[in-house]
């Protein structure tokens, strides 16, 4: 495919949704409009079996490059995800066997074909492994790629530092996993790797790499991150996630849940919306326009972009019928609980609203619990069913009937 200069998707890529590109926009750009064609990619450790919405921001970056003619890859970290990577983790990660990376990455490329072009006949998407260079490594060979860096170099990052203050171990093996990202760029001969703002330090790793094997310089291009209201990030490991997976019901549920403040970040990294477009939810914003219209906007845009159109329009209806209008007589998923009495926590971990029951803990601290429209003020309350009453559990988007099963 012939390498386009469209200069609407250069602006595109680098303006919307960009956290800072090393070593600068004029560089990017001066690659973009050569006419040459350059090797893009962004890695995807498979360390859950779905994608989240986060990983979307990059994605759309590579169906830009893309379009455009250029050589993308779409990278599973299949041995990198084994390794556990360290970045804003306080503590470590915990590794993978590789029958559990196998298993979590079997729906990879079907997820991601929902937002990027997969197969397109013009110009696919290459599809790569990292274990396929990564795994026949010798030692020999691990130690020469290890000598292009510094204890003190891998030491400054912020997490390692936390630990230290906190005395918390740092484990050598977590210095190796910026190494394997930038020998990904090795073997790829990477121009220009994509990624989220908070892998800046593994993307720049690759960049000492590439320079140091290859005598060329590879461009990193940090986006910005899907944030909650307190500043930290939405992802896997934090368990907030709206994964790939979800019903539609859910995603729009989740979606209509976040903070205002959030809207037109979410509009900028999470939409096709382009930055005139965006321009103009601000001022509508500005104007006093009510948040949750246009916050309903943004969660159909998403959820049409991550199932379909029409799904979309019944998971508004849904959610307008169920939260706003507040019909709970409106048919709600079943749930059979095989106790008659249960701690609220517990139900709320049964029922897959929470993780655990710390997180469960705190939806009840923040007054988002309600049994047939009664706020759960305490956690420590227990709930007691039976077959001939109804029941119903609130919690955000989730919405549940409740029933003792018949072997309780």
């Amino acid at each position: 495919m012939e390498v386009k200069k469209d200069f609407k998707i250069i602006n595109r890529i680098l303006n919307k949704g960009v956290e800072q590109i090393v070593p600068s926009k004029d560089a990017l750009q001066k690659l973009l409009t050569s006419g040459k064609r350059i090797n893009i990619y962004q890695g995807f450790d498979p360390t859950a079996p779905s994608l989240h919405i986060g990983h979307t921001v990059g994605m759309r970056k590579l169906e830009d490059f893309r379009k455009l003619g250029h050589n993308v890859i779409f990278l599973i970290g299949d041995f990198t995800a084994r390794i556990g990577d360290p970045s804003d983790r306080t503590s470590t990660r915990v590794q993978l066997s590789k029958e559990q990376v196998e298993n979590n990455m079997k729906t990879y490329i079907q997820q991601a074909s929902k937002i990027i072009d997969v197969f397109n006949k013009e110009n696919p998407v290459k599809i790569l492994y990292n274990s396929q260079w990564l795994e026949p490594l010798n030692f020999s060979e691990i130690i020469k790629l290890t000598s292009v860096f510094t204890v003190q170099q891998m030491i400054k990052r912020s997490m390692f530092q936390k630990r230290l203050q906190e005395d918390k171990p740092i484990y050598l093996h977590e210095f190796l996993y910026p190494v394997m990202q930038g020998y990904d760029c090795v073997m790829m001969d990477t121009d220009v790797e994509v990624g989220g703002n908070d892998q800046l330090f593994n993307m720049l790793a690759g960049r000492d790499l590439i320079m140091h094997k290859l005598k060329k310089e590879k461009i990193v291009l940090a986006l910005k991150l899907l944030e909650t209201s307190d500043g930290s990030k939405m992802g896997k490991t934090e368990g907030n996630m709206i994964e790939l997976t979800d019903t539609p019901n859910d995603i729009f549920g989740k979606i209509m849940a976040f903070d205002d403040k959030l809207i037109i970040v979410a509009f900028e990294i999470l939409t096709n919306y382009n930055l005139d477009e965006i321009e103009n939810i601000k001022k509508r914003l500005e104007q006093d326009e009510n948040p949750m219209s246009i916050k309903k906007e943004l969660a159909f845009e998403i959820t049409k972009d991550i199932t379909s159109e029409q799904d979309a329009k019944k998971a508004q209806e849904y959610f307008e019928t169920i939260f706003q209008k507040k019909n709970l007589n409106t048919e709600k998923p079943l749930k059979e609980i095989d106790k008659d009495t249960i701690n609220i926590l517990d139900l709320l971990v049964k029922c897959d609203i929470a993780k655990s029951k710390t997180q469960a803990k705190r939806l009840v601290e923040q007054n988002a619990v309600s049994i047939n429209g009664e706020k759960i003020a305490k956690w420590e309350t227990n709930i007691s069913l039976t077959q001939d009453r109804d029941c119903t559990l609130k919690c955000g988007r989730h919405v549940y009937q409740l029933k003792q099963s018949k072997q309780g």
